[in-house]
């Protein structure tokens, strides 16, 4: 742990989060080997800040290390970018280069999108991978290399597998050590506190005194779902210091200068409303299991019509229908209420209470020449939202025959939010 702390003090990394240390031990411990890192995480959570610690903490640590992102290389000169060329190799090869491979020899190179190179380019990886061997464009000669290589990809590369886009073998080559960077909205515990340390940096830059947040503004700054990560935070402190009037900015302030805060995907639950420890990821999965409850009931709906128009039952009268044609579904209750019948020789437990009261709870009566089919049974659901949350998991474990990553895309939640889930609930 203290190791941690004084890494997240040489970096700048400011994090409480339990997810992000967690990935940080893991980049700690593999630093002082030579095994390949795969690097995983949204655009903008840090991927290179982590390769930088890799390679400070290695033994190659006092050779070079360059930061190259394949997606910004043309896929035609990103072959002569990694691996050099040879004189008239190609138009406009007036000379010999050399490429990053080579001018990198015994330190690391940062390949970040490597899932943006190209087919042919992977295989040039793979071999320096597994041999240290390349052989620069336009020439037979092969060469020899000792780098290590540190990868990142905001993308699923099993994805890109699927659709021939991505070698296997590269894959598991460079998977050697996975290290999964969580999103901002997973360490929300964060957020406030890179806010300020972006506002602070940001006067003391321009020589001024920083902004600051009330507190409708530091939910709101909370409760947004942060697709650009820690870099589209960065972005917003900054202008809010330059925008804002005032030094102590207001959710008004916020909506003014930055409207987009404010728009939901889905029903928003203030920060005094929401359990404590409570994701985002946590409460789609519960607003997902509404929805289903809501279509679940429709479809219920259906059902109980169905039976009365086809088995002739009774039920005490046509108001009970009338109701439900006024709460959204798309069955006509009209076109049922025909169906009711009215036997006029009721027993006495068919009559009508007086006073015209009839209870909800009442129960639908079979026609007296036909034979009573079962009887009705008021169950009470539970409604906690805990109990829900793990009956989503469960079903999605057994669903997906207890395959976590499918079950947690099934979910809408991170594979570590569900991990943590699993060990919470029990659900080994």
């Amino acid at each position: 742990m203290a190791e941690i702390q004084s890494i997240k003090q040489r970096f700048g990394i400011i994090t409480q989060s339990q997810l992000l240390e967690q990935s940080l031990d893991t980049a700690i411990r593999v630093a002082p080997t030579d095994l390949t890192v795969l690097i995983t995480g949204e655009s903008g959570v840090g991927k290179e800040i982590f390769s930088k610690v890799i390679h400070s903490l290695s033994p190659r640590k006092h050779n070079p290390f360059i930061a190259i992102n394949c997606g910004a290389i043309p896929e035609g000169t990103i072959n002569s970018e990694l691996f050099g060329h040879e004189k008239g190799a190609f138009t406009g090869a007036t000379g010999d280069r050399k490429g990053y491979f080579e001018t990198v020899n015994g330190g690391t190179i940062f390949l970040d999108e490597v899932g943006e190179m190209p087919l042919d380019t992977q295989s040039f990886l793979l071999r320096i991978l597994e041999s240290g061997e390349y052989i620069r464009v336009g020439s037979s000669q092969v060469q020899k290399t000792d780098v290590r290589v540190v990868a990142a990809t905001h993308i699923d590369l099993r994805e890109k597998i699927r659709q021939g886009k991505f070698r296997d073998d590269l894959f598991y080559r460079l998977n050697t050590v996975p290290i999964q960077i969580p999103a901002l909205r997973d360490r929300r515990e964060d957020i406030l506190l890179l806010f300020r340390k972006f506002s602070v940096d940001f006067a003391e830059k321009y020589r001024g005194s920083s902004i600051q947040l009330d507190e409708d503004a530091r939910s709101v700054i909370e409760s947004y779902s942060w697709p650009g990560n820690v870099r589209e935070l960065k972005n917003v402190a900054e202008q809010l210091s330059v925008l804002s009037e005032q030094k102590m900015v207001s959710a008004d302030d916020l909506r003014q200068v930055l409207p987009h805060l404010f728009q939901r995907h889905l029903p928003a639950i203030s920060q005094a409303g929401t359990a404590e420890g409570t994701t985002f990821q946590e409460r789609e999965i519960l607003y997902k299991l509404l929805f289903d409850m809501k279509n679940d009931l429709t479809d219920l709906k259906k059902v109980v019509f169905e039976l009365i128009r086809n088995n002739d039952l009774e039920v005490p009268d046509g108001r009970h229908i009338r109701a439900l044609e006024t709460s959204g579904h798309d069955i006509q209750a009209r076109e049922y209420a025909s169906a009711v019948r009215y036997d006029s020789g009721r027993s006495p437990m068919q009559e009508p209470l007086e006073d015209d009261y009839i209870p909800e709870n009442r129960p639908v009566i079979l026609d007296g020449h036909r034979q009573r089919q079962g009887v009705m049974e008021v169950v009470e659901e539970n409604l906690s939202l805990e109990s829900m949350e793990k009956d989503m998991i469960r079903k999605a474990l057994q669903k997906h025959r207890g395959r976590r990553k499918e079950a947690a895309d099934e979910l809408g939640i991170s594979e570590r939010t569900l991990y943590r889930k699993i060990k919470q609930y029990d659900l080994q």
